[in-house]
């Protein structure tokens, strides 16, 4: 499985038991489970699953979900609990870097260098691992750890020369999306299937694309690049970040969903984790752009 952070792309989980992702299709059956008003986040599988998740192939439709015998089927449990531990390290390393890294005058050069170095390397963990077939603690808590510092160094910069209130704001606000997302998956209020899937993946790639020409755009002589650093438009942008963020993370939830129906292994609860915290990452980045462009207007 790939991370489901629209840096990356994304693959399902893998089976522990019973037919390959590869076997033939069957016939679709009638909606079970969470496509029938059923928890969206317990055992039941929903009604598309091969739509979005390899994992779930159809042809597993004839028999009940996967009981391993071992007892060593991801559960809901196992998500909340690696989650947790990746956002745990990652918030740890943010405050411990913002303690220590000065973004004076004097050390911000210093402090600049070593979050962004930071970044990149964090960057090639998350690249190392979403290509890995099988998910490494070791690798997904060095990239929490290394975005971390990242996201001191950043929020640090942001407090003490846009508002010492924005940081705040964009934890709230990332809060706040993560919940309401969650709110709106399990009330099916969102639908995660093929059409929505492609949609958003398509939109993230033409907003990376976006990203990447604003930054030659800047790099090679334009003050503002595209300029989605100010004003309305970079507000705008931002904007559509961020709502990129959320549908991304309907997608993990639809993922975390499908391999708890499907038995997956405990392991992959590690992969869960690994997307979930990378799209929070990208949503408070995307939040406090556009709150410190606000706060810069004022």
């Amino acid at each position: 499985m790939r991370s489901s952070n629209p840096v990356f792309s994304r693959q399902g989980f893998r089976r522990g038991d019973g037919p390959s992702a590869n076997a033939v299709r069957q016939p679709r059956p009638a909606a079970t489970g969470a496509a029938t008003g059923g928890d969206p986040l317990s055992t039941a599988p929903s009604r598309d699953p091969y739509a979005t998740n390899p994992y779930a192939d159809l042809a597993s439709w004839d028999a009940k979900p996967a009981a391993r015998s071992d007892g060593a089927a991801m559960t809901i449990d196992d998500v909340v609990v690696r989650t947790a531990l990746t956002l745990g390290t990652l918030v740890l390393a943010a405050a411990v870097s913002w303690a220590v890294l000065p973004v004076d005058s004097t050390g911000i050069a210093r402090s600049y260098g070593i979050g962004f170095g930071a970044a990149l390397v964090a960057f090639v963990l998350a690249m190392v691992q979403a290509f890995k077939r099988r998910p490494s603690p070791a690798l997904i808590l060095g990239y929490a750890a290394l975005e971390g510092v990242f996201l001191g160094v950043v929020s640090s910069a942001t407090s003490a020369w846009i508002s010492s209130g924005v940081v705040v704001q964009a934890v709230l606000g990332t809060m706040a999306v993560f919940a309401g997302v969650l709110i709106a998956y399990k009330r099916r209020w969102i639908r995660v299937n093929r059409r929505f899937h492609g949609f958003v993946t398509g939109a993230a790639t033409g907003f990376l694309l976006l990203l990447v020409a604003d930054a030659l755009f800047s790099a090679f002589g334009a003050d503002d690049g595209l300029g989605f650093s100010s004003g309305g438009l970079g507000v705008l942008f931002g904007v559509i970040g961020i709502a990129l963020g959320a549908a991304f993370l309907a997608l993990d939830f639809k993922q975390v969903e499908d391999g708890i129906a499907f038995g997956a292994p405990r392991e992959e609860s590690w992969f869960a984790a690994f997307g979930l915290v990378t799209t929070l990452v990208w949503i408070y980045l995307e939040a406090l752009r556009v709150l410190s462009i606000l706060q810069g207007d004022e």
